[in-house]
C-alpha cells in the first residue's frame, strides 16, 4: 500500500493564539513538511487548490514544482484540481513541467471541488457543474494520450484543431485519478473511464462507503477494464503523536474549529469532543491516535475496502508546525513499515 500525506495549507485565524498564518510562511511550512515525508519514506504527497483566504494554495502545480526540487522519490499529486473552473491544456501544461522537473513523479488528481468560489472567479456556471467536469474531464485524458490534439469543441471548452500541446511528460500516460466524496455518478464514472479513484470519507462510519468502491470495481468490469489493476485511495482525516491521547487532545480543537467554521457556511451540526471521540474510534473515519492504534486501524479499513494508497490530511485545522513534523516523522518510520510488513506477510487482502 503507497502512503501519504494531502494538505490544503490551512491559514485560518488559530483559536489557541489569535493569529493567523500568513500564506507565504505556510507554504514554506508546507515545502518542509514535504520534503520531510520524503525522508522518511513516505510515498505519496498532494496539496489541494482551494480560492478562500482560509487556505493557501490556489495553484497546486507551482507548490509542488518548488517541492520536487527539494525531493528524490516521493510522488507528487494535487489533492485536488479543480477542473471545473480550469482549462485542462493548462492543467496538463502544467503538471507536465511538474512532471519533467520531479524526474516522473507527477500526478494530477481531478475533482469538482468542495467549494464554489473558483466559478464565479472564473466565469463558470454553477447550474452546469456536472456538465462542465465532464467535458473537460474528456479533453484532459484526450490531451495525455495525443500529442497532436483535435477537440471538435464543446458548451464549455473551443474546439482544437490539431494543435501539438507541450511538453510532454515523462511518464506516459500521466496519472490521472478522480477524486470522489461518494456521488454515485461520480464512482460509477471513474470505474467507467478505468480512472484511478480516490474516494473521501470524512465523516461517518467507514462501512457506509463500501458500496462506493464496490460499484467502482463493477462499473470497471462492465466497462471492460480489469478492477484488480485500478488502485483504489482512501483520503482521510488524522494526526499521530507517541501516546493515542495526546495526538486527540492536539488534533480536536483545530478540527473542531474548521469543521464548525466551514459548517456554519453549509448548515452542519457543531462538532463535539464525543463526537470526535466516537470518530476516532475503531469504527470510526478519524486516524487520530498513536502509532499502533494508526496502524491497526488502517489494516482494518483495508478488509473492508482493498485499498492499494491511503492519503492522510494532518492539518485540518491550524496545527503546531513542529508537532505536524513529528507525525510525518512517526507515520514514515513507524505506521508505514508496519502496515506493509502486514500486508506483505500476515496473509490480509491486498
Amino acid at each position: 500500500m503507497d502512503i501519504g500525506i494531502y494538505s490544503f495549507a490551512e491559514t485560518p485565524l488559530d483559536p489557541r493564539t489569535g493569529r493567523q498564518v500568513g500564506a507565504g510562511e505556510r507554504i514554506r511550512h508546507l515545502l518542509e513538511e514535504i520534503e520531510l515525508a520524503d525522508q522518511v519514506g513516505l510515498d505519496v504527497f498532494g496539496v489541494g487548490e482551494h480560492h478562500r483566504p482560509d487556505y493557501a494554495v490556489s495553484a497546486p502545480a507551482v507548490v509542488l514544482a518548488a517541492a520536487a526540487a527539494r525531493t528524490e522519490r516521493i510522488r507528487l499529486t494535487s489533492a485536488v484540481s479543480v477542473l471545473s473552473s480550469d482549462d485542462p491544456v493548462r492543467v496538463f501544461q502544467d503538471f507536465a513541467h511538474l512532471d519533467l522537473i520531479s524526474e516522473g513523479r507527477a500526478e494530477i488528481m481531478v475533482g469538482r471541488g468542495s467549494f464554489i468560489e473558483s466559478f464565479p472567479l472564473f466565469g463558470q456556471d454553477l447550474q452546469e457543474y456536472d456538465e462542465i467536469f465532464s467535458e473537460k474531464l474528456t479533453l484532459l485524458l484526450q490531451l495525455r494520450e495525443q500529442e497532436k490534439v483535435n477537440w471538435a469543441g464543446g458548451l464549455h471548452r473551443p474546439p482544437i484543431d490539431g494543435r501539438g500541446v507541450y511538453p510532454r511528460p515523462i511518464q506516459d500516460p500521466l496519472p490521472v485519478w478522480l477524486a470522489v466524496g461518494g456521488s454515485p455518478g461520480s464512482v460509477v464514472r471513474a470505474g467507467r473511464l478505468g480512472l484511478p479513484m480516490a474516494l473521501a470519507i470524512i465523516g461517518g462510519p467507514p462501512t457506509r462507503f463500501r458500496p462506493a468502491a464496490e460499484a467502482y470495481r463493477s462499473a470497471a468490469a462492465q466497462a471492460g477494464h480489469d478492477p484488480t489493476s485500478l488502485p483504489l485511495s482512501l483520503n482521510v482525516h488524522g494526526f499521530l503523536a507517541e501516546d493515542g491521547g495526546e495526538a486527540a487532545d492536539l488534533a480536536f480543537g483545530p478540527f473542531a474549529e474548521t469543521m464548525n467554521r466551514i459548517g456554519r457556511e453549509r448548515g452542519w451540526p457543531p462538532t463535539t469532543r464525543e463526537r470526535f471521540e466516537v470518530e476516532r474510534g475503531p469504527s470510526g473515519p478519524l486516524l487520530v491516535g498513536d502509532p499502533d492504534e494508526i496502524t491497526e486501524k488502517i489494516l482494518r479499513h483495508h478488509e473492508l475496502f482493498g485499498h492499494q494508497r491511503l492519503l492522510i490530511q494532518l492539518t485540518v485545522g491550524p496545527m503546531p508546525h513542529h508537532r505536524v513534523l513529528r507525525a510525518i516523522e512517526l507515520l514514515g518510520t513507524r505506521v508505514a513499515p508496519a502496515v506493509r510488513r502486514e500486508l506483505a506477510g500476515a496473509g490480509r487482502p491486498r
